[in-house]
């Protein structure tokens, strides 16, 4: 008896095909355009918020992980690193990000929808924080707690205002209170995990180390997060892998069962159709016009159809 070899999976079922970027494209923009509305929307009451700000220092103090405050003082006093640091906070997040996730798409399909919900859920995850623990960032506390806006300080070099990293005059329509926990410590590190995992040669694993910490040290030396800020980040990040693959299996599921319904309405609907493609029309001899006639009974009697 010959074997039968296993069937070869459908590469044309949805679970199966490579990622479309006409289905991706607005994906990510529906969820980065649901994010920064709620974002901007968690604004919080001022007091709470500095209350909270105040609650994260008292415990870095004690602590002794109040790094910020060192490096806060070292870009202020020194321009050669706080512009910089500046530039970076204002706009590497918006580059790196997306340029990691086009380039997985484009050479790592196969990691690509992992990568792809591993990010979007948790910057969801981060929305939720933003939206329970409205936090004030150092830089808005009273200059009695030893901070410097360094994005104020240094405002003329940059687009950016005294309000926020947002382009000047549009500082008001972001929400300063959004800084726990740290999703620009929180993408650094998963650019750095894709880099690492995916990339190849010693720079792509050199930047893969470099931009998390470097982000890390720019987002304290700017006095835009709190250590434990950067610490909620990295935990954020790892709340999102946990959940990526639940994610996928479920997504996974849907799409199976939307198929099986699909499938078995189209079924329905070719079963009610005939198979035959005359429809039972049989046209004798000396016929134009054929004639609808059964063939069952001259099959069994072994007589010929009767002709009109």
């Amino acid at each position: 008896m010959a074997r039968q070899l296993p069937a070869r999976p459908d590469r044309r079922s949805p679970l199966h095909r490579r990622p479309r970027w006409w289905s991706e494209l607005p994906l990510l923009i529906v969820v980065y355009a649901a994010y920064s509305a709620g974002r901007l929307l968690a604004r919080g009451d001022k007091g709470d918020a500095v209350a909270q700000g105040l609650a994260l220092l008292d415990w870095e103090k004690r602590f002794g992980v109040n790094f910020e405050h060192p490096l806060n003082r070292l870009f202020t006093s020194t321009p050669a690193l706080g512009i910089p640091a500046d530039f970076i906070y204002a706009s590497l997040h918006y580059l790196v990000t997306p340029a990691i996730l086009v380039w997985l798409f484009r050479r790592r399909p196969r990691s690509y929808r992992a990568a792809r919900t591993w990010l979007l859920l948790s910057t969801l995850l981060g929305l939720i924080g933003f939206t329970l623990m409205p936090t004030c960032p150092p830089r808005l506390l009273d200059a009695g707690h030893g901070f410097t806006d360094t994005m104020a300080q240094f405002s003329s070099y940059g687009w950016w205002g005294a309000e926020a990293s947002a382009p000047r005059g549009l500082g008001g329509m972001t929400n300063q209170f959004a800084a726990m926990p740290s999703l620009h410590v929180g993408w650094a590190l998963w650019c750095g995990v894709m880099l690492w995992l995916h990339g190849r040669g010693v720079v792509a694993r050199t930047f893969a180390v470099v931009y998390p910490l470097i982000t890390t040290l720019v987002v304290m030396g700017t006095a835009n997060h709190y250590f434990l800020d950067a610490v909620a980040g990295a935990l954020t990040m790892a709340a999102g892998l946990l959940l990526t693959r639940p994610a996928l299996r479920l997504a996974d599921r849907v799409r199976s069962r939307l198929a099986a319904t699909a499938g078995a309405a189209g079924s329905d609907g070719s079963d009610r159709k005939s198979t035959i493609v005359s429809g039972g029309c049989q046209t004798s001899a000396g016929e134009h016009i054929p004639g609808q006639r059964t063939t069952s009974a001259s099959a069994t009697d072994g007589t010929p159809a009767a002709t009109r």
